[in-house]
């Protein structure tokens, strides 16, 4: 076997190789966590998750410049605004998207670090039930900014 012919085999090996590691199935986006007017009071985080191939679901929410993280839905009952604990996650579909917006489900971070301030970003781990976790650094927003 020549030379040529040996390096030939190896580059095809290389590349299917590199064809086999795994890719995130899921999509994280539009990561931002708008800071609370009044200090010690919980933060709110922003996002978009799109599904991959098969339907998943996002059962937590975590960073380490945070005490406590949980998901919440906000809705409107009896004419007044409330706000609710999502348990046992939320189902992200197959190929679809979730979004977690002001007025819906959104994350509420609890005693964040105070030293974080814009335009510094925030790392969140994003953990699905397939096993998949995602870390995606958030954009830190002032109170009422957009």
């Amino acid at each position: 076997m020549t030379m040529k012919r040996i390096f030939g085999l190896i580059a095809c090996g290389v590349l299917v190789l590199g064809g086999c590691s795994k890719k995130p199935t899921l999509n994280v986006t539009d990561v931002s966590v708008r800071l609370p007017a009044v200090p010690r009071s919980p933060a709110a985080a922003y996002f978009t998750v799109t599904g991959g191939p098969v339907a998943d679901r996002l059962i937590e929410v975590t960073s380490e410049n945070a005490i406590r993280a949980e998901l919440h839905e906000s809705m409107a009952h009896g004419g007044m605004a409330a706000m609710k604990p999502i348990t046992g996650g939320v189902a992200i579909p197959a190929k679809g998207t979730v979004k977690f917006e002001s007025g819906g489900k959104h994350v509420m971070f609890f005693d964040v670090n105070p030293a974080l301030k814009p335009p510094r970003t925030m790392p969140i781990t994003f953990i699905f039930a397939s096993g998949e976790r995602i870390v995606v650094g958030a954009v830190l927003k002032r109170p009422g900014e957009q």
